[in-house]
């Protein structure tokens, strides 16, 4: 797929935040990273990082305890180089095996490239029975 780039428009923007679901679904912490600038400044939640490395590492990290984990992304406004979602997310802790639903937000900003240079995330986890699921897979 040919690289978004901004300035946005709707169409644009829509499709970027489609692309980002499409990656984070895949669970592929290599590909996700690689929409990301070099040196992008992340927070999320109460972790702060900078950097594809460290996005891998996170993403790993996240990976091994969230499993099924489906994501659904919406765009909620966009400007010529910027974009914010709003997402939930399902998942089921891997040890414990409760089922999680997690609503939240995210900001994003891009280089001329079209790679994300800052990511600010914030987000809340609410327990739900598995047959409160909305995303199966």
């Amino acid at each position: 797929m040919t690289n978004i780039v901004p300035p946005f428009n709707k169409e644009s923007a829509a499709a970027k935040v489609q692309a980002a679901e499409n990656a984070w679904n895949s669970r592929d912490p290599e590909k996700v990273s690689l929409a990301y600038t070099p040196n992008s400044q992340w927070r999320n939640r109460d972790q702060f990082f900078e950097g594809r490395h460290e996005i891998v590492r996170f993403l790993t990290d996240k990976w091994k305890t969230e499993s099924h984990y489906k994501l659904r992304k919406h765009l909620w406004s966009f400007t010529d180089k910027r974009i914010s979602v709003r997402f939930e997310y399902e998942w089921q802790h891997s040890q414990s095996g409760q089922w999680y639903r997690t609503h939240g937000n995210e900001h994003w900003e891009f280089n001329e490239d079209g790679l994300m240079a800052v990511r600010d995330m914030s987000a809340n986890d609410i327990h739900i029975e598995e047959e409160e699921r909305k995303f199966k897979s």
